[in-house]
C-alpha cells in the first residue's frame, strides 16, 4: 500500500471516529502518530527497546527512545516495584484540597 493510500485510509478512520469522540477533531493523527503509539504500547507490554528499534527499522536505540515515551501505566508499575507491593494505590486528594485548588483556578 502506498504512503498516500495509508494516509487516505487513516483520514477516513479518523473522520469516522470523530463522530463518536469529538475531541479527536483537535488532534493531529497521522501514520506517524500510530507508529509512536505502537512503540509505546510495545514498550508498556515489556518488549525490549532493542526489539522495538529493530521492528521500527531504527539503526540507533536513541531514536527509538523518542518513540517510547513513558506512560502513566509504566510510571505506576515502577512505583509499585519501588514500594514493594503487588497493588498500585492511586493517591486521592481530600475534598478540602480539591476545593482549595478549584478556588485558585477562578
Amino acid at each position: 500500500m502506498s504512503r498516500s493510500a495509508v494516509e487516505k485510509r487513516l483520514a477516513l478512520a479518523v473522520e469516522t471516529a470523530q463522530n463518536k469522540v469529538p475531541s479527536l477533531r483537535m488532534k493531529k493523527i497521522s501514520p506517524h502518530t500510530i507508529r509512536h503509539t505502537t512503540a509505546t504500547h510495545l514498550h508498556e507490554g515489556g518488549m525490549d527497546i532493542i526489539m522495538i528499534a529493530a521492528w521500527l527499522g531504527h539503526e540507533s536505540i536513541e531514536t527509538t527512545h523518542i518513540y517510547t515515551k513513558t506512560s502513566i501505566k509504566m510510571k505506576e508499575k515502577a512505583l509499585t516495584i519501588l514500594q514493594g507491593t503487588s497493588e498500585m494505590v492511586r493517591y486521592k486528594a481530600e475534598d478540602t484540597m480539591l476545593n482549595f485548588l478549584k478556588k485558585l483556578k477562578k
